[in-house]
């Protein structure tokens, strides 16, 4: 990988001209991205949403986390690595049911002729955990039957009367 090559070269107690060299060339690119950073408000806009995004993520995971206060205090590398591993699982399973929900919700009030527009669709994020119970008690039902599969709907009044 680039970076470890440039950690690699800058590591070595004499400087060579290669390392020198890249890292002139490194202090270009960023000064180039830098003037159409502040040239373009589509590029700060674009940056700004992966940011917000990434942000949203980490705050997901830090409330899943939360009972360790976000600290991971197993010794050996393998435990670590599956408790991160479980927390990424825990986020991915939020993630999707988030999902699923939020296609049925739109199928269902496009079926009551509400008119949602695809453009807005992408700003609709499913990383929102409000709704699910993180500090509770879990129940894991297999006999539990669901109509169709899934859980029903939460309807506003108005809504439910027109279903």
């Amino acid at each position: 990988m680039p970076s470890t090559i440039l950690k690699k070269l800058s590591a070595s107690p004499k400087e060579s001209q290669l390392a020198r060299a890249l890292r002139e060339l490194g202090r270009i690119e960023r000064s180039l991205f830098m003037i159409e950073w502040y040239s373009s408000p589509a590029l700060r806009r674009r940056c700004q949403a992966g940011l917000n995004k990434g942000e949203a993520a980490h705050k997901l995971k830090r409330a899943v986390f939360f009972h360790e206060r976000g600290e991971i205090r197993d010794r050996s590398f393998e435990s670590q690595a599956f408790r991160a591993s479980g927390l990424n699982l825990v986020v991915s399973a939020i993630v999707h049911w988030n999902t699923v929900y939020i296609e049925r919700a739109v199928t269902h009030l496009r079926k009551m002729r509400r008119e949602i527009p695809d453009h807005l669709l992408k700003h609709i994020s499913p990383l929102s955990w409000e709704h699910i119970n993180l500090t509770g008690i879990y129940t894991w039902d297999s006999d539990q039957h669901l109509p169709e599969g899934f859980r029903s709907l939460r309807l506003p009044v108005g809504l439910r009367r027109a279903a």
